[in-house]
This record gives C-alpha cells, structure tokens and sequence, in this order.
C-alpha cells in the first residue's frame, strides 16, 4: 500500500483467517468415542474474528493477513467484504491453502480440544507488514495475534507508532513475545500464558498478581489476564484489580476471548478506566457467549453499554 494520507479514524488487525469446524456435543464428551452432537461449518481465525467484533462495535478496521487460493479463501474474502472489513491489502498465495481450525466443546460449551493448521500465517512477513508501513502507521490501535511469526511480531513492536495490542493465542506461542514486552501497549493473556510469559507458576491469587506485576515491570503498559468464570484480572501503572464475569449461561465460549479483545480496542480511544475498560470488555464477552457461534450478531456497542451498565448496577461497582 502506498503513502496514502488515511483521513477516517482506522484501526488495523494484523492476524490469521481460518475456516472453523466446530463441533458441539450433546452429552459430557466420552475420549476416544463418537459423541452425538452438532457440527457447523464458519468463518474465523483469531484476527478475522477481533476484526469482525470491532465492525460490529462500528470501527473502521483493515484486516493484514495471508488467504490460499482454494474456495475457503473466497468465502472468507466475501464475508469480509459484506461485513466491511477492509482486505485491500491482505495476501493472496497462489496454490496455499486457506488455514483450518478444527474445535470441539463439551457440552457446556467448553473447548476440550482444537487443532489448528495455519502454516499460511508464515506468509505474513516482516517484509510485508514494511510494505504496508504507511497504513500501520495511520492507525489508532495495531492488533496482533501471535499466529504470525515471531520475526514479524518483532517488525511490528520496533516499527509501529500506534499502540499494539497482542493476543497471545496460546501457552505455545506466548513465547514470541517474551523479548517484545518493552514495546507493547496491551495483552490478553490467559491465566496459562501469563504465567509462560511471566516465568512465574500461578497456583493462587498472590502469584497471579505477581505475575501481572511482573510483566509491567518488563515493560508492558496495560495486562489483562484473563480467568475464565473467574473473571478478569488488569494491571495499569500501579493499579491492580480484579473484575468478576457477568452471571449468565454461556452457548458457546470460543468466541468470548475474541470479543474481549475487540472491546478493549473499542474502549481505549474512549479514555476509560481500568475497571470501566474490563467491564466492558467483559460484556462484549458475555454476549458473544450466549450464542451458538463464535461471533455473536447482536453485538453492538449499545448491547455492550448496557450489560457493562446492568452489571456495575448489580454489582454496585
């Protein structure tokens, strides 16, 4: 992309595109049997995901990332499309194929096991992202998710002038930004991938917070760690607090990591504080878990407002 002065208030997501194939059982998952259940077929990956969180919470959003070139790409590339991610400036690589993921959840919605194959996210260079520096550099926010490589990561903490939100994505690729803490502005670890990132084994609520401190003191502007039903634990500065979920009964939690970080994209341009900030990305959480997919339509920043409002009333907080 070239010099190009970008004008509208943008955010850009830097990340892997997948086609989900989910499988939800009806009963507690029996290991190493056919458990009867519903499966479907969708648009996801963990970039392509944030990125349809935040036009749902009506941000403008580019979406960096590598498609194959087999249907899967074309499905993906026409949702995009119709949702109003911008794929301008996204790669197409001639005789790859599209990245997969393959979940299956328990019958209260619980990911049990998932296998991901997204070799193609190798394709999303260091030499690419330079190419597209001007329109990094425009951004509001950059967010990244670790599929990418580790040299690319890098790319992005040395040379991006917005802040730089990451999601780690799992315990395995936490590592790649171990060396990059100095330059990242937010993270939404899990409580397993704070403690990779951190080197400190969390077993109770003082090594969690130690953890948390821990990854400031290496750098790290804002940590949000996230605890499941437990949660939210968010460290600023010297600030350390911990947020509970919202009471509900989640569809389908595969989506909520995605739309926590969505939100926090939504919230930091809006000045909020650290609490205001989790409790609103713990209700665009919350709605993505009450439905059956992993992106949850009724998304909005309103819907959003309202359960953070309903909650800090409840809650008295």
């Amino acid at each position: 992309m070239d010099n190009t002065v970008f004008k509208e208030k943008y955010t850009v997501v830097v990340g892997g595109v997948n086609i989900d194939i989910g499988g939800q059982s009806l009963s507690p998952l029996v290991g190493r049997d056919s458990n009867p259940g519903h499966v479907a077929v969708s648009v996801g990956g963990v970039g392509r995901n944030i990125a349809h969180n935040m036009t749902l919470l009506g941000m403008k959003v580019y979406l960096l990332t590598a498609f194959g070139d087999d249907i899967y790409a074309r499905k993906i590339i026409e949702s995009c499309e119709e949702l109003g991610i911008d794929t301008s400036a996204a790669l197409q690589v001639p005789g790859e194929a599209t990245s997969t993921y393959l979940y299956i959840n328990d019958n209260d919605g619980d990911m049990a096991v998932a296998v991901s194959d997204m070799a193609i996210c190798g394709e999303i260079t260091a030499e690419y992202l330079a190419e597209n520096e001007a329109l990094l550099n425009g951004a509001e926010i950059v967010i990244a998710d670790a599929n990418i490589p580790a040299s690319s990561l890098a790319w992005l903490a040395e040379h991006c002038e917005a802040p730089l939100f990451v999601d780690p994505v799992s315990t395995r690729k936490a590592g790649k930004l171990k060396p990059l803490l100095k330059k990242i502005h937010t993270m939404k670890p899990n409580l397993i991938e704070a403690g990779v990132l951190s080197g400190i084994k969390i077993t109770d609520d003082a090594t969690l917070w130690a953890a948390a401190k821990t990854l400031l003191a290496r750098g790290l502007r804002r940590v949000f760690i996230t605890l499941g039903a437990g949660g939210v634990l968010a460290a600023e500065g010297d600030e350390v607090i911990t947020v509970p979920c919202f009471p509900g009964e989640p569809v389908n939690t595969t989506g909520a990591g995605d739309a926590f970080m969505a939100a926090l994209a939504w919230a930091w341009p809006q000045d909020l504080s650290l609490a205001e900030t989790c409790r609103f990305a713990l209700a665009a959480a919350s709605i993505a878990g009450e439905s059956p997919g992993t992106i949850n339509p009724e998304m909005s920043a309103e819907a959003v407002t309202a359960r953070a409002q309903q909650f800090r009333k409840e809650q008295q907080i």
